[in-house]
């Protein structure tokens, strides 16, 4: 990749930011459509999103991710911020026309682009997440209008409590909000179409843990985990053995990269070799 004066330069802003697999990922596939893009990830500490976001403007960058922890504090520098993202309260993409900066978050539009390419359709189906936290703001943010009924679950009250009560603000549908209960989940599960594992719940290296029991599952449901190290989590694996379809969660990391790339760049993202980029960077060839 040669780097010239002509070279736009996306950026990924956050505190760590040395693990991310953006850079591994875009760069693969900006050199494949010979785009003269460079991604960078650069470590912002809190006292210095502000400068951080105008320097976005002051070089001219085209645009950037945002990550953990600044998802919140850089809404407050852009210029706009699309409604979606204005209701989830958080963006993790920019884009910069003309040092006009607007902001989205790309990470429902990856959950949903997760299940459409599987062949899933959300419209007048029955939800069940476990999982109030910040993955699963956007989520249901992008789920819930399409969906017949829209069931969240949640170990802390409030937070299911506050997510419920946002999304019946914002939003119209049967949402209903419940602290996680195996009997009301079972209950809940016996109509549902999709179910969701929103929390970190079966991650590296915690592998062998669950949100709920493999006799809860059944063959007609689609399982759907946030979680994607690993690749295959207990979740995913009870499923599977039970004849549910399963999708895992690097399907929604490599989406909300793929809505990201597009969106920066205009051009259809190389969807296969991102995915091997993520894959390789998390030793899952």
């Amino acid at each position: 990749m040669e780097i010239s004066g002509k070279t736009r330069l996306i950026i990924l802003i956050g505190n760590p930011v040395e693990h991310s697999m953006s850079p591994k990922m875009h760069n693969a596939a900006f050199k494949e459509l010979e785009l003269d893009y460079v991604y960078v990830a650069l470590r912002v500490d809190d006292d210095k999103v502000k400068e951080a976001i105008e320097g976005i403007r002051a070089f001219n960058i085209k645009g950037a991710n945002v990550t953990v922890p600044h998802k919140i504090s850089a809404m407050q520098y852009l210029n706009e911020i699309d409604p979606i993202a204005e209701n989830i309260g958080a963006i993790n993409t920019i884009l910069n026309q003309d040092n006009y900066l607007y902001g989205t978050n790309t990470d429902g539009i990856g959950a949903v682009r997760s299940l459409k390419e599987e062949g899933v359709d959300l419209k007048g189906k029955k939800i069940v997440m476990i999982g109030a936290g910040g993955v699963a703001r956007p989520i249901s943010y992008n789920f819930a209008p399409a969906s017949k009924e829209f069931v969240l679950f949640d170990v802390a009250e409030s937070a299911v409590q506050n997510l419920t009560q946002d999304l019946n603000t914002k939003l119209s549908g049967n949402i209903r909000g419940f602290k996680s209960n195996p009997q009301i989940i079972t209950k809940e599960l016996q109509d549902a179409d999709i179910f969701i594992n929103a929390t970190p719940v079966g991650m590296y290296p915690n592998i062998n843990a669950s949100v709920i029991p493999k006799d809860m599952l059944r063959k007609d449901l689609v399982v759907f985990d946030v979680v994607y190290n690993p690749l295959e989590t207990k979740l995913l694996r009870d499923a599977k053995a039970v004849g549910a379809k399963t999708i895992s969660g690097v399907m929604m990391l490599v989406y909300q990269g793929v809505a990201a790339f597009e969106l920066w760049t205009g051009e259809k993202a190389p969807f296969p070799l991102m995915k091997k980029m993520v894959l390789e960077g998390l030793g899952l060839k």
